[in-house]
């Protein structure tokens, strides 16, 4: 029998929703595709402007979190026909990565981190910084957000005494409040056997629903005794345990393949107890 066999998997992300769909199949599971975020892309005018920043402004170090956010701003770049003086900058300067995927970006471009997260976190991202032991005092550094604010992050590099420059070429927002309900509905009702999410906000936009239509208390419920909360990995489910989900599946790899593979693992033990 499939590992999966019968088992309705949501996928709360709109990025590679079809290839995890194909995954779950395979598995003999049945996959819903129930987006619990957006992602805005800003207009090619903020983009232009951010890649303005970039090549005028002095730069030391460039710290990156995403990889759609290293490849949004090139092509940003290129469409403007700055590419060559951004891409000249940035090998004038030094480089710290979150996330394998950032680095890939930045291989592309010749540039290889100087540092780089030991978790795919920002927490570890800024354990890594941190560990360099430098004086970042006076010095002029790029901050690439991921779609959201990065107080931790930001507040680390302003507390040692850098001149921060944030950068976000896009940002999440929450999906249409329909799908959300369509989602909360499906939960409360156990008709969903586990969720996969693959970002923080997605937790955070589906409890912030929850709260506002006075059911995050249930919702809590429905994941602690019936609904298995699945996370990519170790920041989605920090965002879990800040909503009080604390039964969540976390893969070793933090890919949304590997997520699947684990979620079908996890059930096959069950089925063995």
């Amino acid at each position: 029998m499939a590992k999966l066999e019968g088992k309705v998997i949501a996928i709360t992300g709109p990025r590679k929703a079809k290839k995890m769909s194909i995954l779950i199949e395979k598995q003999g599971g049945i996959p819903l595709v129930r987006q619990a975020q957006g992602t805005m892309f800003e207009g090619f005018e903020h983009l232009e402007s951010e890649v303005d920043k970039l090549i005028h402004q002095p730069l030391d170090w460039a710290v990156w979190t995403t990889g759609m956010g290293v490849n949004k701003l090139v092509e940003a770049a290129e469409l403007s026909g700055k590419k060559e003086a951004l891409l000249a900058k940035l090998a004038a300067a030094k480089h710290a990565a979150r996330g394998y995927k950032t680095v890939n970006a930045l291989r592309k471009l010749g540039l290889t981190p100087e540092a780089r997260d030991d978790d795919g976190s920002t927490l570890g991202l800024i354990r890594v910084l941190q560990a360099l032991s430098m004086d970042w005092n006076g010095l002029h550094v790029s901050l690439q957000l991921h779609g959201d604010p990065a107080p931790k992050l930001v507040g680390f590099m302003e507390e040692a005494g850098a001149v921060c420059l944030e950068l976000m070429p896009y940002r999440h927002i929450p999906p249409s409040r329909e799908d959300l309900q369509v989602l909360l509905d499906e939960l409360l009702s156990s008709r969903i056997d586990a969720v996969a999410l693959t970002s923080a906000p997605q937790a955070r936009f589906l409890f912030e629903y929850a709260k506002e239509e006075g059911l995050d208390h249930a919702l809590r419920e429905v994941f602690q005794n019936r609904t298995l909360a699945a996370a990519v990995g170790r920041v989605t489910a920090a965002a879990l345990l800040d909503e009080g989900v604390e039964r969540i599946l976390v893969p070793e790899e933090e890919r949304m393949g590997a997520l699947i593979v684990t979620l079908a693992r996890w059930y096959d033990q069950q089925a063995e107890a």
